[in-house]
């Protein structure tokens, strides 16, 4: 064999060579879905995010035709659920149904905390964006931001403000309003969003930010007081009602959210068939109507424009706590 020809061969048996290993590599894209898909969800059953990750888990399930079951994981402010995914296999199968207030806020709030926000996960996408909006009981007799901001001067430290707990999206919401406006406010944690709106309607307490969902019903049956969103641009459901810095507070921004991330290390390719998957479910026409209904905005931001919102709201939400007086542990 002349040394052309060898060289011949020995081109010929690189390339196939290189053609099997890039089949090989390209398999987990291919195969993936090939079992049942773990949803985590760090919250107990029945809570908006437990919803919402349902409702997506029944689409993927129908498009790939392989199970894809939720998983609640609650307690620790989500810290249960977050971290069983952390430590799980990064293939694809044990995914996190994380929210705001869980992924960016959580983590400052505890002393014993294992789990990394950013290094220990890969964000797959957002599934929606929750706002938040400031209602207020009929009985203050406010209707507008700037006369609420008047009320509160005129009487500082008189009037309170309900919250979901400590820590949570909603306090921070309140804190962030208290100090941006200059005002002073007494903040009155519950053990969960639903009996501190029981509470706003009865008049035991005087304002809330709530999640739009949760508040839509009291809003549009006139027992509750929709002064403003805390996003920067209005409400899908609530079209009508300002924004805070419509509203004339200054550099005002608040914006809870509901993601998917995978655990760090799931293979690119495996991550971006997620992502794809879960853009696919999130146009359609059913989901989007659903998600309406629930007073959730659908999100438009690719996966790495989550993971920048995610680093760049942690030093941001940990500031507001420190200035709202809260320490890990609290």
């Amino acid at each position: 064999m002349t040394l052309t020809k060898a060289a011949r061969h020995l081109a010929l048996g690189l390339w196939m060579l290189a053609g099997v290993a890039a089949t090989t590599a390209a398999a987990p894209a291919q195969d993936y879905p090939d079992k049942s898909i773990k949803m985590v969800v760090p919250f107990p059953a029945g809570a908006a995010t437990d919803a919402i990750a349902r409702l997506v888990a029944q689409k993927l399930a129908a498009k790939w035709n392989v199970p894809v079951i939720v998983e609640n994981r609650a307690g620790a402010t989500g810290s249960i659920g977050s971290n069983y995914v952390a430590k799980s296999a990064p293939d694809g199968y044990t995914l996190l149904v994380a929210t705001s207030s869980s992924h960016t806020m959580a983590p400052y709030l505890s002393e014993h905390n294992t789990w990394d926000p950013v290094k220990d996960f890969e964000p797959v996408g957002l599934l929606a964006w929750a706002p938040n909006v400031l209602v207020v009981n009929p009985k203050l007799k406010v209707h507008t931001v700037k006369e609420l901001i008047a009320l509160l001067k005129k009487s500082p430290g008189h009037y309170t403000f309900a919250s979901s707990g400590t820590g949570s999206s909603i306090q921070l919401a309140g804190e962030l309003f208290k100090t941006q406006a200059g005002v002073k406010m007494v903040h009155v944690p519950y053990k969960g969003a639903a009996p501190a709106i029981t509470d706003l309607v009865g008049g035991q307490v005087d304002m809330m930010f709530d999640t739009v969902a949760q508040s839509l019903p009291f809003i549009q049956t006139g027992k509750l007081t929709a002064l403003a969103v805390t996003p920067l641009k209005r409400s899908g459901s609530l079209p009508q009602v300002p924004t805070m810095q419509e509203a004339g507070v200054k550099d005002y921004e608040m914006a809870a959210w509901i993601g998917l991330l995978a655990p760090a290390g799931t293979p690119r390719d495996v991550v971006e068939e997620l992502s794809d998957a879960l853009r696919e479910v999130l146009n359609m026409p059913d989901v989007r109507e659903q998600m309406a209904q629930r007073g959730l905005d659908q999100p438009t931001e690719t996966r790495q424009q989550f993971g920048e919102l995610i680093a760049r709201e942690l030093p941001r939400y940990a500031d507001i706590m420190r200035q709202a007086g809260l320490k890990p542990g609290s």
